[in-house]
This record gives C-alpha cells, structure tokens and sequence, in this order.
C-alpha cells in the first residue's frame, strides 16, 4: 500500500512538472514587446485620431498568442490593426507560395484586410498572381524587376475604380511608393502621385529629408478621377536609419545600448532593442515624436515596417 502511494505520488509530480509553463526563449519575449509595442502606437495616435489607420508590415504571427499560429489570436494585437502587409508571398523571384505565412493570412483575413507586395520579375505571372491574390481577398500590389525597391509608380492598376475610399476595407489596390528616386523634385513627386487613380498609397513622411506639410498631404486623397483615397506613412519601428532626423553623429552599433543589430543587406540600418524608453520616445508619445509628425501631416495611418525586428534580434 506505501508503495502504491508513493507511484501515485511520484505520477502525479510528473504531471505537474508537464503542465509547468515552458521558459520562454529571448524570441517569444521579444516577440510579446513587438506586439506590445504597436498596440501602445495604436494607442496614442487614436487618441489623437480615432480613425488611424495601422498597418504591421510582415511578422504576421504577432496576431497570436506567443506567436504561434496553431493556437489563439492576441486579441488586443488584433484589435489595434487594420491591416496585415506582407511581401513575396505568391511570387519572389521566382513562383513559391509561403505556405506558412499564407496559411496564417487566410485565419487573419476575415478580420483584417491584408496586402500582399511581390517580386514578380516575369511579366507574365503577374495576372497568375493576382488571381490568386483576388481568390483570397488580398489586395496585390506586383513589384516588377525595375521596381525592386518601390522607386515606380505602375500604370496598370488592379481594380481600378473611381469610388470614395474612406477605410482601409474599401481599398481594392494600393501603391507602394518610398524610394521616389526617379520623381527629381517634391513638386514632381506630388503632381505624378495626384494623377493617379490609386486607392491607398503608402509614402514616406519625408522628402529629400524635409517632411511632407499637411496642405501636401491633402492633395494627394483625391484620386484623379475625383473618388477620395487613403494616404499612408511608412515608418521603421525596428530598425534605426542613419539618415533619419532623430540619427545622431556619434551613434555607432551599442552606442547608444539600444543600437543593437546590424541589418544585413541594409548597411545604413540597425536593428533596436525597441522596448527601450529611449526608443519609444522617438517612435510615440510625445510631440517630437515620429507618430506626432505624421499625425500632425494629416496622414490616415501609418505603415508599420521591421515588426519582424523581435525575431531578427536573435536569430539570422
């Protein structure tokens, strides 16, 4: 009889042990900030406009528990998006599905709208693309080979409609637009964007390092056939650029503490500790900030980039 009881005893602290919470990995932790940290953007710039626009760039894993699509959404994640952006899910170079991504976007895609950028460098795959973007409800915005980095503005517009465009939901395509390299002057760059017929457009708050006023701003939510449009700004939230207005000269990878990373393939870019206070205060929260300048622009939203900064931080 003792010795039944101590097997019962000896199974069931076993037990125990099985059900006790996993340790979680630098990555999840990091992964639970990155979700906490565009929740609180979220945040503050609905506090100032309750109808801003967010959208997470890549990392779509970040709408779930622990980052686990197997398993539950995180709720106030979920509830602080409008949209999910990701790139090269159809098509990179070549034709692949990423079939974990895209299996993670077809749960998300009855709550959010999501946006889908590839690299299609063979023309002729664009239209095999974009049905099977529009099969899914995404909205597709193709990147040919001279448009890599998002330097054009395609003529072709998917869905090209003349309706009023007042929710990122109404949206039926969109331009990616942030290295306007080939648009020599900012008159330029405004004149070429007005004139198009584009429902959402995803910019950067600056141009040539001076940031767009709000009467420019303005005159690009009118597509040119008259139906309003979204105008969105792009901004890094996981990664400090060193030609940014908040570099200072004397940063240098550590220095300051928060400086973390280098991003490989970008030389001018370093991954961030974003939890930081430093960091957060450049980001929201304060009238010197990011999110403050684009609000105070009159953008609808803000495009958020390098949310997959948590993963990246420890791992190639």
């Amino acid at each position: 009889m003792q010795k039944k009881s101590l097997l019962i005893l000896f199974f069931f602290s076993m037990l125990t042990v099985a059900f006790l919470p996993m340790k979680e990995s630098k990555t999840t932790k990091a992964g639970i900030k990155m979700q906490e940290f565009v929740i609180d953007i979220s945040k503050y710039a609905r506090s100032i406009d309750s109808n801003f626009i967010i959208i997470p760039q890549n990392g779509p894993e970040l709408a779930f528990e622990k980052m686990n699509p197997s398993g539950k959404f995180r709720t106030a994640y979920v509830d602080a998006i409008d949209g999910i952006a990701v790139e090269d899910l159809f098509f990179n170079e070549k034709p692949k599905v990423d079939t974990y991504r895209f299996n993670m976007l077809k749960k998300l895609k009855a709550q959010k709208q999501v946006m889908v950028s590839d690299f299609i460098i063979d023309s002729n795959a664009i239209e095999t693309v974009k049905s099977q973007s529009d099969q899914e409800g995404f909205l597709l915005y193709p990147r040919v080979k001279t448009n890599e980095h998002y330097r054009e503005i395609p003529t072709n517009i998917p869905n090209e409609n003349a309706n009023d465009i007042l929710k990122l939901s109404d949206a039926k395509n969109y331009l990616y637009l942030i290295n306007p390299i080939d648009l020599k002057t900012k008159n330029l760059f405004i004149k070429a964007i007005a004139a198009t017929n584009y429902d959402m457009i995803t910019i950067d708050l600056f141009y040539n390092d001076k940031p767009l006023t709000a009467s420019e701003v303005a005159k690009l939510k009118t597509k040119a056939n008259g139906g309003k449009r979204l105008i969105i700004s792009y901004v890094n939230i996981g990664a400090a650029e060193n030609w940014r207005y908040y570099w200072q000269r004397n940063w240098q990878l550590n220095d300051p503490i928060w400086l973390k990373k280098k991003y490989a393939g970008y030389e001018d870019e370093f991954y961030v500790q974003f939890w930081h206070e430093d960091w957060k205060k450049i980001i929201y929260g304060n009238n010197d900030s990011y999110l403050k300048k684009i609000l105070d622009a009159g953008f609808d939203g803000a495009f958020l980039d390098n949310v997959e900064a948590y993963y990246f931080l420890y791992n190639k």
